[in-house]
């Protein structure tokens, strides 16, 4: 068993906390804007930040204009650094800072990294605005690789395109570039991003005009995810010349494409903005993205130009949160807005992928098995939009409820009250006598009166059903539409062969349990089906999820685990491949005080088992489905490729990095 301090430590599961700072600055005042500079960082440190990143030219500011040629200005900038330099010795942070440095007789605009009082790196601007507002040209030399190496503050540092690796921290790369060289159409971090660099530092005095905030986010978050990188931007703000501009102070961080934190614009005093990235999220993109590789082989030469400079910083030990929100459904969107557009767009891929089944085999109807239960239901409705949408009349659907011994009053009726409400062509098959049937061939102990519920007596249902749906598609030339979800395919809670597994087409294949219960949610608040429809649907939802197989209160979650926590499990460990102690870290992040550690630790075991050692050959047999979310699929053809023979001893070993409570 790891000891408790480390499980709870951020830092111990590939997360690194960062700063953005914007403090207020002096024009033309290095020292005061050095101590600034030292308060925010020791801020960040307290926080246990593992780096700080500043604006652009924050030890001179950035709005000096003509003042940066005056050689007391350019002195001082130095000594403001090197005083920076020798109070920082013992401070657990490392820091990219901007001011204007002097090299062989030119003047650079740089980012310089500090990290416990050594000054390890300059990196200058590479792209200098000249138009409207700027004319950086005026000022600076643009930083073209000319000159490797540069004296300051005392210490031989290099200069030019420079990713400073943490020792400590794996996956901890760090690449700086200056305000204009986002604006650019490859930017220097494109090619540091190939190099290898997981965070991108922006040192900005981006002025503010109307509507910009949002193109730098934009900007930002895109770059983020094409470099499949974090983004930190910190822009300057109070205290610079408002002679002829605004500034707004503006800080956000990116972790491919995601916003994770963005500072108060405008604010009148300094601001810290904090924000915990996912480095091992970033390098698990990355190797999945084969295309990445690809394009850092294409550039080569330009990635030969970058040198890999080592820090080292004391790993941070004990219980260390996370401030980052950690969605509590990684399917769902938490935002009602963007949650009802989710729903919409999947219930779109769904019916397109059905639609376009139908066209190619020339099939004019569909036979589908009704439970009164959520798949099934959601089943039905792709299946009547799909009518819709093909000109075909409702009664092609071939809709039949089946009871069995433990069929309950309330999912008949549902089934009955649903399959009328959609239009369907309805049926009843009591699919009892052919069960019965089959215990007497299996000579099973329910056939002379016994009340044995085994795995027999459950799968004969299961599978009486599926032969009469599969008969009937035969008999009427019709497609057997699919059920089963994403959830049950990945616990492998379905029975191999039957409704929930096998079909002509499989419409919820890539559907978590969690997201379908939304999907009829908005489906029935839509307004594309009637009143009965409606009332017909929210009877579904508030029906608890059983597979009625076995008289009395059988309930699928007292089995398998609770949906919403084991589709969370099934996101990270499918989505990123993270190990099982990691998944533990981030559902107890998600869902402490719903679930205690025991709790969570108990279920990701089920789902452990489930998943990579007792249901893999029935996803390696399932049939054509559409893929709907990036979150991922279980087919054989597409996301997910495994052995059907493997076994989870690896992962369960890793599970026992997780203590028992919190």
């Amino acid at each position: 068993m790891a000891a408790r301090g480390e499980f709870f430590n951020l830092y111990r599961h590939g997360f690194a906390r960062v700063a953005l700072a914007t403090p207020l600055v002096r024009i033309g005042d290095p020292m005061a804007n050095a101590a600034a500079t030292l308060a925010l960082m020791r801020q960040a440190a307290q926080q246990k930040a593992v780096v700080a990143v500043f604006p652009e030219l924050g030890l001179s500011a950035y709005s000096c204009e003509d003042l940066f040629h005056q050689q007391a200005l350019l002195r001082a900038s130095e000594a403001a650094l090197a005083w920076l330099l020798a109070r920082t010795k013992s401070l657990p942070i490392a820091a990219f800072v901007g001011l204007p440095v002097v090299a062989s007789g030119q003047l650079y605009n740089c980012a310089a990294f500090i990290c416990r009082g050594r000054l390890l790196g300059l990196t200058p601007k590479t792209y200098l605005p000249n138009y409207r507002e700027f004319y950086e040209l005026r000022q600076f030399t643009p930083g073209d690789g000319a000159v490797r190496e540069v004296r300051l503050a005392g210490q031989s540092v290099p200069l030019g395109p420079l990713i400073y690796e943490s020792k400590e921290q794996p996956g901890l790369r760090l690449f700086a570039e200056i305000c204009e060289d986002l604006w650019v159409p490859v930017p220097p971090s494109s090619h540091a991003a190939l190099a290898g660099a997981t965070v991108i530092a922006n040192l900005s005095a981006s002025n503010v005009v109307i509507g910009k905030q949002q193109y730098r986010r934009d900007l930002a978050a895109n770059q983020s995810a094409r470099c499949i990188a974090a983004y930190l931007y910190s822009a300057a703000g109070a205290g610079e010349s408002t002679t002829d501009l605004a500034w707004d102070g503006h800080a956000m961080a990116f972790e491919n494409g995601s916003m994770l934190a963005e500072s108060q614009r405008f604010a009148t005093s300094a601001q810290l903005t904090l924000a915990d990235i996912d480095l091992e999220r970033l390098e698990a993109d990355r190797m999945r993205q084969n295309s990445f590789g690809e394009s850092a082989r294409r550039h080569a030469a330009e990635i030969g130009r970058f040198r890999m400079i080592e820090f080292s910083l004391p790993f941070f030990k004990g219980i260390l949160k996370l401030k980052r929100k950690i969605e509590r459904f990684p399917y769902v969107p938490s935002d009602p807005a963007t949650r009802d557009a989710r729903c919409e767009e999947v219930y779109r891929i769904q019916v397109e992928g059905l639609a376009t089944r139908m066209r190619a085999t020339g099939t004019k109807k569909l036979i589908v098995g009704v439970s009164g239960g959520l798949d099934s239901t959601q089943a039905l409705l792709v299946c009547a939009r799909v009518m819709d949408e093909l000109s075909l009349p409702r009664r092609n659907i071939l809709a039949y409820t089946m009871p069995g011994f433990a069929t309950s009053t309330r999912t008949r009726s549902s089934a009955w009250q649903l399959m009328r409400a959609v239009g369907a062509s309805a049926e009843e098959i009591d699919i009892r006598p052919s069960c019965m049937q089959m215990f007497r061939d299996l000579r099973h102990p329910f056939a002379k009166g016994r009340k044995q519920y085994d795995i027999a007596f459950e799968n004969v249902q299961a599978g009486e059903r599926t032969s009469h749906l599969f008969r009937l598609a035969n008999h009427h030339g019709g497609l057997v539409v699919g059920t089963g979800d994403l959830s049950e395919l990945a616990l492998g809670w379905a029975t191999y062969g039957v409704g929930d597994h096998m079909s002509h087409y499989n419409v919820n294949v890539s559907v978590p349990k969690t997201l379908v219960q939304y999907l009829i949610g908005w489906v029935a608040a839509s307004g594309q089906f009637d009143l009965a429809v409606k009332k017909a649907l929210e009877r579904v939802l508030a029906t608890e999820i059983s597979p009625e197989l076995i008289p009395g209160s059988q309930k699928t979650e007292d089995t398998v685990g609770p949906y919403e926590l084991q589709d969370f499990h099934l996101y990270y460990t499918l989505r990123f491949g993270y190990a099982p102690a990691k998944v533990a870290f981030l559902a107890w992040s998600a869902w402490k005080g719903s679930y205690s550690l025991a709790e969570i630790r108990k279920w990701l075991e089920v789902f452990l088992r489930r998943f990579f050692q007792t249901s893999q050959f029935k996803r390696s047999a399932l049939p054509n489905g559409p893929k709907v979310g990036s979150g991922g699929s279980l087919s054989p053809r597409g996301d997910w490729r495994a052995p059907s023979d493997g076994n989870a001893s690896v992962w369960l070993e890793d599970l026992k990095k997780v203590p028992t409570e919190a």
